[in-house]
């Protein structure tokens, strides 16, 4: 039986019934550039077109800003299909995406004695 909501795409006892790939049409390739950190969020505006209930799953989780490695395991989908999907609704002006924030400079050198230290100790 379907869970509540979920239509036929769904079941409680097989799990999806539809193969992941389905929701993007098979495409595999996302038109935006999105890394699993990238962060997308919503901009208010209405996608044009039709949009599956993956892509409105996806749009109503990112109402605040979010990593995309996060909507993939809300939407249980590989990330490379929650790629395409965020992509698609970027691509409508339903998203805005950006790349991670990098806070810490991996040639630090007090990081790298940090590690080095803790290395130590392990051994």
């Amino acid at each position: 039986m379907a869970a509540a909501g979920d239509g036929p795409w769904l079941d409680e006892a097989a799990g999806r019934l539809v193969r992941p790939f389905t929701a993007s049409d098979g495409r595999t390739r996302p038109t935006v550039a999105l890394d699993l950190m990238s962060q997308v969020m919503a901009t208010g505006a209405t996608p044009l077109g039709y949009l599956g209930p993956e892509h409105a799953q996806a749009l109503d989780r990112c109402r605040a800003p979010v990593a995309v490695a996060e909507v993939a395991a809300h939407l249980e989908l590989p990330v490379a299909v929650t790629k395409v999907l965020l992509s698609d609704l970027v691509d409508r002006g339903a998203l805005t995406a950006k790349p991670p924030a990098v806070h810490h400079h991996p040639t630090d050198r007090a990081l790298l004695e940090a590690v080095l230290d803790g290395l130590r100790r392990q051994l």
